[in-house]
């Protein structure tokens, strides 16, 4: 399930995820056990805690008997790194994008770099797979039509 809602963006007009209203509880009464972030997530509980051991996940509070509570902004911040995930990026470089977020506002510039590669990266996936989608609406036209064409290898 998804936490928050999808957008289109263009690059310099990208939201923070905090000014999303689409969370699950209003701020304050936004504490969720690991199982319930499991299920709005699609992350297993395993994943939530490996993600919290490596630093990919900050400091995630815990209740009076030790269990941990997330907040709309941990789910914020979940959401983010799926969206990493979704791109290819290295987990060590979602880590290392994570620990310049807790360092501050000094470290724009490189998280914008990283960033900025990894569009990169994107775009150039997304055009690859353009390309495969015309040859494969090729092969699909091919079988469509009344006369079928033999097939060949290597196209």
């Amino acid at each position: 399930m998804t936490v928050l809602h999808a957008t289109t963006s263009t690059p310099g007009t990208m939201r923070n995820c905090e000014d999303d209203a689409g969370h699950l509880r209003p701020d304050g009464e936004d504490q969720y056990t690991i199982s319930e972030v499991a299920d709005f997530t699609g992350l297993s509980a395993h994943t939530l805690r490996w993600y919290e051991r490596i630093g990919l996940m900050p400091h995630v509070d815990r209740s009076h008997t030790g269990q941990r509570r997330f907040s709309n902004r941990d789910l914020d911040w979940l959401a983010f790194v799926g969206k990493l995930r979704l791109t290819g990026m290295p987990v060590a470089d979602m880590v290392a994008y994570a620990e310049m977020v807790r360092a501050g506002a000094h470290t724009y510039a490189d998280r914008r770099a990283l960033l900025e590669s990894t569009r990169l990266d994107v775009l150039h996936r997304i055009t690859e797979l353009q390309d495969t989608l015309t040859v494969l609406d090729g092969k699909i036209a091919t079988y469509a039509g009344a006369g079928r064409a033999p097939e060949r290898t290597g196209t």
